[in-house]
This record gives structure tokens, sequence and C-alpha cells, in this order.
């Protein structure tokens, strides 16, 4: 490499090709678990999908709702604790670290247990889908803070400045220079921690909110049909994961900068 010039961008393979490849990975890891299932002498049968359908749809459709609520409240919560972090009532900003500290230090199963059982019954908070959300929200919003929180910090002071000097007020220039590149900045680590939230909600079974990993335990008590159930869970979050990732990575190009 010579000096002052980095390293060329890889080529970007043809679809074909790149279609090709992911064949042969996907074909491999498929392979490399079938021999695994066949010398423990386990053959999948997936038949009892079609009299499960329904309540296998269910267990689904309440996920889709628990990550849904889940994703809007974490990422209020991400946003007013990040913003709780540069305020000048310093009671406040203990609290937001406290807070952030905590629920990051702490292992989510802990959490469920500690708001659910204790929190929750001292409120009398018995409707378990909205108190998953709550503690699921909580969890999240800890994460999602510190990831907006290092963002801000990151952008250069000067940039506000230099777009003020040159006319712009202090709402067009968080509007029209800031929020941009916060959200180019954001978008790449908040997409793992969406699809953090869906596959966190597998978590909230063992307060037996009926959303899929729930079902799919149900499901697999009555036939003994263990692996294929859990097969099948896998293939389902990951139908709910993949459109999160694929959507996201168009608004980082929609918003892409650079530095």
């Amino acid at each position: 490499m010579q000096g002052g010039r980095g390293k060329a961008a890889p080529a970007k393979a043809s679809p074909a090709k790149a279609a090709l490849n992911l064949a042969v990975a996907a074909g491999t890891i498929a392979l490399f678990f079938y021999y695994s299932l066949a010398k423990i002498g386990v053959r999948l049968d997936f038949g009892f999908l079609a009299t499960m359908r329904f309540r296998a749809w269910d267990g689904f459709a309440m996920t889709i709702g628990l990550s849904a609520a889940s994703l809007a409240l974490s990422l209020l919560l991400g946003l007013l604790s990040a913003a709780g972090h540069s305020s000048a009532f310093l009671p406040l900003r203990y609290a937001c670290g406290i807070y952030v500290k905590f629920i990051r230090g702490t292992p989510l199963i802990t959490q469920i247990y500690l708001f659910f059982y204790l929190v929750g019954t001292a409120w009398g908070v018995d409707n378990r889908f909205w108190a998953g959300v709550v503690i699921l929200s909580v969890f999240e919003g800890a994460y999602i803070s510190e990831i907006i929180r290092g963002s801000l910090i990151s952008m250069p002071e000067s940039q506000l400045e230099a777009a003020m000097a040159v006319g712009f007020t202090r709402a067009q220039s968080l509007r029209y220079v800031a929020l941009p590149q916060l959200v180019a900045r954001t978008l790449p680590a908040l997409t793992g921690q969406f699809a953090s939230i869906i596959k966190d909600s597998s978590l909230l079974s063992i307060i037996a909110v009926t959303e899929l990993t729930q079902t799919m335990k149900e499901i697999s008590s009555t036939n003994f049909r263990l692996f294929e159930c859990y097969l099948f869970l896998g293939l389902l979050y990951l139908c709910l994961t993949l459109p999160v990732t694929l959507a996201t990575k168009r608004l980082e190009r929609r918003f892409q900068y650079e530095s």
C-alpha cells in the first residue's frame, strides 16, 4: 500500500454470483445440521405443523405485537435517558446514569423476575402482555440511550457553529445538520438493537406470556417433536429480524454522509 492511500474496496459480486455463493454457504450449514441429526438418530418430521398452524400463528402475532410496542417505547425511553444525561439538573442526570448502569449490568432474566413478581405484584399489575412490553422496553431503552448518547458525543460541535455562522438558526442547525448525521450514526447500532428486542421477547415466556417461544414450548410438550419445534421457531424469528435489518440498511443509504 502506498503512503496516503487506503486499501481499495473489494469488487462487488454480480447478483448471480452472490446468489450462488449464498446457496453454497446455506447448503453447507444445512448439511452440517443434517449430518449432526443423523449421527444421533433423529429424523425430522414437520407434519404436526399442519394441525398446529393456527396456534403457532397466535404466538407469532403475539411476538409481533410485543416487539412493535417495545420498539416504540424503548426508543422513547432511550431518547429521554440520553437527554437526561446532558441535563444541568444533577438529580435527573444521576438517575439516568443509575438506570443505564443497573440495566446494562444485570441480565434480562433477573429484571423480568424482579419487575414482574416484585414491582408488578406490589402495584397490582396482572396484564402480562403490557408488563412484558414495559420490562422489555426498560431493558432495551438503556442500550438505546447509550447508542444515542455516544453518537451525540462524537458529533463535532464545530458543525453547528459553522451552520449558524452562515445564517442558520439553532433549530435549523439541529434539523438540517445535526439530525441527518445523528440518524446515520445511530442506525447501524440501532439495527442490531431492534433485532435484539424481537429475540429478547422470547425470555418473556418465563412469566407465561404466550408469545412465539412459549407457544412452541407448549406444542413440543404435547407432541415431543423438540427439534422440529425449535428449528421452526428459529425460522420464524428470522422472518421477523431479517426485514428489520433490510429496512434499516435502506435508511442507512438514504442518510449516508461522508465523515
